[in-house]
């Protein structure tokens, strides 16, 4: 192949740049780090920014005073925290017999069935081999004249008071000198935001502008709205926790509360970590169990309750992250930063996905992380169709006509999904038994809505279709034969008051015939069809005086000219009703509009306009 070479060149390359990127986050941590947490946090805070200006503030007092508020509340929390940590150290002592027996009982009933398997391993393993020979000191018999080892024991001194001293400063000017960096890059990240603004729009060139300004608006806006309704949630979480401790009588609530909170800003393991922490603590101080499972209980009522419910209200379906995508983040991000990258994997890989919907290097991140793939439903329809999942297409097109018509579905879903695949089956692209599947998917897809539709079925089940001929629209109008009768239903009703839908005896043109048949019918209107070839099916001229509209499918450009004398034919046939196509834009290779304009009286765009066209007042306005 001519193109190999390149494509070579360009993965060698994609490939040494990513091994780039891994390297700069690896190595270049503790660089990285405090630029990311101010970049994030600037996001949470700029939320309120915005609304102190609101308030009449400028920009530098807003700033400022958002900042201060924040770091006044987090150094509150912090002392807060830190004393009752301290308070549950010095108490530990008072736990240790309550714990020592509830780790002996567990140990005890988990350790019981294997003690029993190790017995009867070792009874059986002591008749077939000889007793081993004593290793223990004790258990050896020393030489005459031999006497036994000294241990030799080695005490390690114990630190000065300067030493402790100097050690718990070392540890803690760590954390506290990290902590005061974030501060002061978050100060002036917020300060220089519209600088800073500026500066990617230059670098990005002036051709891409527009894209940039909308990446850096949805960054800014969007994310930071999410992390701050993220934040006020795990917020309301912690001291609906903290309350609930208290009110049952656990000491230091507020703690276990307020470390609920913070945990819930690592996906999913959090939470488990939260829950377990409280009911170990409530184990240890609760002679029995009945508090504990109480409070666990009361924990994962709360989590699934805000998890499923209050977070989808308060800032959307999800965080815009598959599961699996909030998992492998925190996997990769733990993995190259430990418990900083484990905190921050949710937002960073947010951050990632937002700027792929506009950056074109990073959109592969989007198309795998994403909440939803950039899959429109039409190309849902197409993949499931292939895969021949016709449960999954059935339910989903039964959720679709809860709130719209089957005319809807067929010209946004049904009819575009299937245009998609049209090249590769007219080709013979597909597989013989792939084929089938797909035409079986669709009469069982097309039978379901008929079963729904038709008031004489609707106690009847969906039935899979095993065994279909090659024309899907031949078979779906031969079952509805079956049903109503040769004439698809009776010929003493109301005059014009019959619709009909016509078509060559082709796959395409059979298919679109019955589609439009379940969609006129699911209004109740008396819609029936026929095939141009089928010269049997005529009812006589009292037939002819009970149709009022004759919908002819669309001509492609290869089948016009035979289109043209059949469509005068109708019109000789049936003077008294119009006739009236459907030009469906997601089909190729249609004849030009123009010419058939001289030969119907009316050319619609889509199903929904020629159910509005036969019945205005019964279709469905959605």
């Amino acid at each position: 192949m001519p193109n190999s070479p390149s494509v070579a060149r360009s993965t060698a390359t994609s490939l040494v740049s990513l091994i780039c990127v891994l390297a700069l986050l690896h190595f270049g941590r503790e660089v990285l780090e405090p630029i990311v947490l101010a970049s994030i946090l600037s996001l949470i805070i700029a939320p309120l920014i915005r609304s102190l200006r609101r308030f009449g503030l400028g920009r530098i007092t807003a700033t400022f005073s958002a900042v201060l508020f924040v770091a006044a509340v987090l150094v509150g929390i912090g002392v807060i925290l830190t004393a009752q940590l301290v308070s549950v150290t010095t108490e530990i002592p008072q736990y240790r017999a309550a714990i020592q027996s509830k780790l002996a009982m567990v140990r005890q009933i988990t350790e019981r069935p294997f003690a029993h398997i190790e017995a009867e391993m070792k009874a059986v393993s002591s008749n077939n081999f000889p007793a081993a020979e004593p290793t223990t000191p004790e258990e050896k018999v020393l030489p005459a004249g031999q006497s036994q080892p000294i241990p030799v024991v080695i005490r390690t001194p114990q630190p000065s008071t300067t030493e402790t001293i100097t050690r718990l400063l070392s540890s803690i000017s760590g954390p506290v000198g990290e902590a005061f960096l974030v501060f002061v890059l978050l100060i002036f990240i917020l300060l220089d935001h519209e600088s800073l603004r500026d500066r990617a729009i230059r670098l990005t060139g002036q051709s891409e502008v527009g894209r940039t300004i909308k990446a850096l608006g949805d960054a800014t806006e969007g994310v930071s709205r999410f992390f701050f309704s993220q934040f006020l949630v795990n917020t309301a979480f912690a001291i609906i926790i903290s309350i609930a401790l208290w009110a049952v009588g656990v000491p230091h609530a507020f703690l276990f509360g307020t470390l609920s909170g913070l945990l819930r800003f690592i996906p999913y393991l959090g939470a488990l970590i939260a829950g377990g922490l409280i009911t170990l603590f409530v184990a240890a101080i609760d002679p029995g169990w009945t508090l504990a499972i109480v409070c666990m209980s009361f924990f994962a009522a709360t989590e699934v309750l805000v998890a499923n419910w209050v977070e989808p209200k308060v800032y959307g379906h999800s965080s815009g992250l598959s599961p699996l995508a909030v998992m492998v983040s925190a996997l990769f991000w733990g993995a190259l930063w430990g418990p900083v990258g484990l905190l921050l994997s949710t937002p960073l890989t947010l951050c990632l996905v937002v700027a792929g919907r506009h950056v074109s290097a990073l959109e592969p991140i989007t198309i795998l992380f994403a909440d939803t793939p950039n899959v429109d439903e039409a190309h849902r329809f197409f993949h499931r169709l292939l895969a021949a999942d016709t449960d999954a297409i059935v339910s989903d097109a039964q959720v679709f006509m809860r709130k719209f018509s089957f005319a809807k579905y067929c010209d946004h879903i049904l009819i575009p999904g299937l245009s998609l695949g049209a090249h590769d089956f007219e080709n013979g692209l597909l597989e013989k038994t792939q084929q089938n599947k797909i035409r079986a998917t669709i009469a069982t897809l097309a039978e379901t809505v008929s079963q729904t539709s038709d008031d004489s079925d609707k106690k009847r089940k969906r039935r899979s279709v095993s065994m279909l001929d090659a024309n899907v629209g031949a078979h779906l109008r031969q079952m509805r034969k079956k049903r109503l009768g040769r004439w698809q239903g009776s010929l003493n009703v109301p005059s014009r008051s019959v619709v009909l839908c016509a078509g060559f005896d082709s796959e395409r043109d059979d298919l679109l015939s019955e589609l439009f048949v379940l969609a006129l019918r699911e209004v109740n209107i008396d819609a029936r069809s026929f095939s141009f070839g089928d010269h049997q099916e005529n009812p006589g001229e009292d037939g002819a005086n009970i149709v009022s509209t004759v919908f002819i499918t669309y001509p492609l450009v290869s089948t016009l000219a035979e289109w043209i004398p059949i469509v005068q034919e109708l019109r000789s046939n049936l003077p008294h009703a119009l006739i009236v196509t459907i030009r469906l834009f997601s089909e190729e290779n249609l004849a030009e509009q123009s010419v058939v304009n001289k030969h119907v009286d009316m050319v619609l765009r889509s199903f929904e306009e020629g159910l509005a066209f036969v019945a205005p007042d019964r279709a469905p306005l959605h």
